[in-house]
């Protein structure tokens, strides 16, 4: 597979989600490399990686991307972050990552149920089973409902 993170620009402050079959988004996350992200134009920034498991509390889900956020990193990769999670609180989890990048960072989200993480994203990537990535259109400001109704 090539490599996706050769060129893969994230938008700050937003939220993208990651679309495709499971493995190839698996895949896209596995071959990031942190050591690569830059600022345009600039050195290297910080990325902080945020995943779960099925046995982890809301709670401590939540509290993982606020010690994300104490990092102050320019990219955030969420991997499953809501597996197990009832509908409720995904939606609780999910909004979190709206507030997480309204303080700056690019957030990137490989979920479980990519179509409830697209209720908060502002734009994404459809991975391909050759390595390609290429935007996915969304309609306009889908997050704004979700963010009133959980927050």
């Amino acid at each position: 597979m090539p490599e996706p993170s050769q060129g893969l620009r994230l938008p700050a402050g937003q939220v993208t989600v990651l679309l495709g079959p499971c493995r190839v988004r698996q895949a896209v996350l596995d071959a990031l490399d942190p050591a690569t992200a830059r600022h345009p134009g600039g050195p290297a920034c910080g990325v902080v990686t945020v995943g779960s498991g099925p046995a982890c509390s809301v709670d401590e889900r939540l509290a993982a991307l606020r010690q994300a956020s104490g990092h102050r990193p320019a990219i955030v990769l969420v991997a499953r972050l809501t597996d197990g999670l009832s509908a409720t609180d995904r939606q609780t989890v999910l909004a979190q990552l709206r507030r997480l990048a309204a303080t700056g960072p690019a957030v990137l989200v490989d979920d479980t149920d990519p179509v409830a993480a697209l209720s908060v994203a502002d734009c994404a990537l459809r991975a391909g089973t050759d390595g390609s990535l290429r935007p996915e259109a969304l309609s306009a400001a889908p997050h704004a409902s979700v963010i009133r109704r959980v927050a």
